[in-house]
């Protein structure tokens, strides 16, 4: 028997059962639509954050006090409760004297709850210079960022954002100009973002309060040091000569001779991105993993269902046996309907997994502008799930096909 009278012989079986195979495929269809599904979403999630990080500048440089004890990204200093007060003024003063620094900007951070009339909220604060607006791609979408004056001259000025100024003012009520407490502190309010979102440091930029730095340590915080410096390299210069001319100048800054003994860490977008991409890059993995196991159990299924028609045409295989039909022909003939039961399954699982990320994608893009999800629908999970659903055929129909195959024509014809 060829494989053209194989395959004939196999998808009239399956259209001849037609619920029967509708059944069979469901377990595969759901397996391989999950599979699709986590992969996009786990794609599109990588893709946001990533963008998130490139947004903030690709020659972004951040320096951090202390340092970890076991790379890069072990814990800080901070994170670890240990205050290091190593980067002041005069780290600024001779950075930005570095023909290969733009700019760069200190930061200071806490939470504190903001008040406005009845309404309030414990937000996260930021106290930076002026020029960390342009060096964090941070815009407002009304009223101004606050000036290198307002930092000089410690005025009470803030900029807010989106998020926070809907919960404080509603949506009616203009923020600009209005005074809102913060530690009892009154600021005004001159800027608002125009985005909101997670932003550096995990900070949700929705939520923040951002305002001169010189008034954060003064009077929020009462500290002369700087929790960050971020330092924006001149594009003129590669990337990697800007972070060994920073650490160069830090150490002399500090009287540092032994590079063991370094008091300050730092990171390029180039380190942030990559561990990131590897973080994000496991977790699809994960996700695809857990939803593989519904392709297991599809598996299952339709082994079974194949072992009971193996048994109820019993008597049709003893009689292709009889006319000379031979042990691979009839193995051919089962793994082959196998094989079309999973493969179809996967095509209308692929099929459904699209189109349910295409409504995902629809939905949030529709209500949920300020997100910014983007649609990711990797072609390696087309080509999984394609490849998956074929194994899972073999698998898991080739001992049902060979039960077929070892049948004795004699007994077979016989059966009742």
């Amino acid at each position: 028997m060829t494989f053209k009278d194989a395959f004939k012989t196999a998808t009239h079986s399956i259209n001849h059962s037609k619920m029967r195979s509708i059944l069979t495929m469901l377990g595969i269809v759901i397996g391989i639509a999950s599979v699709i599904i986590l992969m996009s979403i786990g794609q599109s999630a990588q893709d946001l954050i990533l963008g998130q990080v490139q947004s903030v500048g690709s020659n972004l440089i951040i320096v951090i006090p202390g340092t970890p004890s076991n790379g890069k990204f072990s814990p800080s200093a901070a994170e670890q409760g240990i205050v290091i007060t190593s980067l002041r003024q005069r780290d600024i003063d001779a950075l930005e004297r570095e023909p290969s620094v733009d700019a760069a900007a200190p930061l200071v951070s806490g939470q504190a709850e903001v008040v406005y009339g009845n309404n309030n909220k414990i937000v996260s604060y930021q106290g930076v210079t002026a020029n960390m607006f342009p060096i964090r791609n941070l815009t407002v979408g009304k009223g101004a960022t606050f000036t290198k004056q307002d930092v000089d001259s410690i005025n009470h000025v803030v900029v807010i954002g989106p998020d926070l100024a809907k919960t404080l003012f509603g949506p009616a009520l203009d923020p600009i100009d209005k005074i809102i407490r913060l530690k009892n502190i009154s600021f005004r309010v001159v800027g608002v973002l125009s985005k909101g979102g997670t932003g550096a440091f995990g900070v949700d930029q929705g939520n923040v309060i951002v305002l001169p730095i010189s008034v954060a340590q003064k009077q929020l915080l009462g500290i002369s040091y700087f929790s960050t410096v971020l330092v924006e390299g001149n594009p003129k210069y590669d990337i990697s000569f800007v972070e060994s001319r920073i650490r160069f100048t830090l150490r002399q800054n500090h009287g540092i001779t032994d590079p063991n003994k370094d008091d300050f860490n730092i990171l390029t977008q180039a380190d942030i991105l990559a561990v990131l991409g590897t973080v994000t890059s496991v977790l699809t993995l994960f996700l695809a993993a857990i939803a593989s196991i519904s392709l297991v159990v599809g598996g299952i299924g339709i082994m079974n269902i194949m072992l009971v028609a193996v048994t109820e045409r019993t008597r049709e295989i003893g009689l292709r046996k009889a006319v000379g039909a031979t042990n691979n022909d009839i193995l051919e003939q089962f793994l082959i309907e196998s094989i079309l039961l999973t493969f179809a399954g996967g095509v209308i699982g692929i099929t459904i997994g699209a189109g349910i990320v295409g409504l995902v994608y629809l939905v949030l893009s529709t209500f949920f502008t300020t997100l910014g999800w983007v649609f990711a629908f990797p072609i390696s999970a087309v080509i999984l799930g394609l490849a998956v659903s074929g194994i899972t055929g073999i698998a898991f129909g080739i001992y049902p096909a060979r039960q077929a195959a070892r049948k004795n024509p004699i007994d077979a014809l016989r059966y009742e």
